[in-house]
């Protein structure tokens, strides 16, 4: 387990290898990052880096409570997120992240909140196949049967079926580090990510 950095999707775009192939790649904005506060074992029973990122317009008592070793003059963050780490030697309140972290050809594990898309049936939700359409049928869409009658006379959990899809946490794994633009700031990862334009990303190297 190691460091991470948070950042901002921005997008996908191509880029041409040097053979003339097209490589498809997610666009992550990862304005330096500031360690909050250190987590070790000794104190807190594991160890964790606290990152934060943006600048906060005020920040409530909570808040604060979890920056007691910020330097008094250093920006509050806006946003906060842990990084359970194998050890945190080496990283002190105060100092700056970016992405100078990650080289090309690493690999990272991206997470990030996935698109809502509402209320969704079984064929949006879970692929399930239409029934037919013809002869009268009224099942096109419906799931059909959910259960067995009087043995077990009930429907099991976990039975796919229709309900809310998206906006949960998912993680992309071993996604490939194409690019890395320290001037602005850039990751370039081939393969899509999780979420909308402008969505949280946490960015971490993925355990080899």
């Amino acid at each position: 387990m190691t460091v991470g950095l948070i950042g901002r999707k921005l997008g996908m775009t191509r880029l041409f290898a040097d053979d003339g192939s097209v490589v498809p790649v997610s666009v992550i904005a990862a304005a330096p990052n500031t360690v909050t506060r250190v987590r070790t074992v000794e104190r807190d029973g594991y160890a964790a880096l606290q990152v934060g990122a943006g600048v906060a317009r005020r920040v409530t008592r909570p808040v604060a409570g979890q920056l007691p070793d910020m330097p008094k003059d250093a920006p509050r963050p806006r946003l906060m997120r842990e990084f359970r780490m194998d050890s945190t030697e080496g990283y002190e309140p105060g100092q700056s992240l970016d992405v100078s972290l990650f080289e090309a050809g690493d690999l990272v594990d991206v997470t990030g909140l996935s698109k809502g898309r509402g209320f969704a049936g079984t064929i949006k939700r879970h692929h399930f196949h239409r029934g037919p359409v013809t002869h009268g049928s009224t099942n096109t869409r419906q799931p059909g049967s959910i259960g067995a009658g009087t043995t077990p006379g009930r429907v099991f959990k976990g039975t796919r079926m229709s309900g809310h899809m998206g906006d949960r946490q998912v993680t992309v794994q071993k996604l490939q580090v194409v690019r890395v633009d320290p001037e602005r700031q850039l990751l370039l990862v081939r393969g899509a990510v999780p979420g909308a334009r402008n969505g949280l990303l946490l960015i971490r190297k993925a355990a080899q």
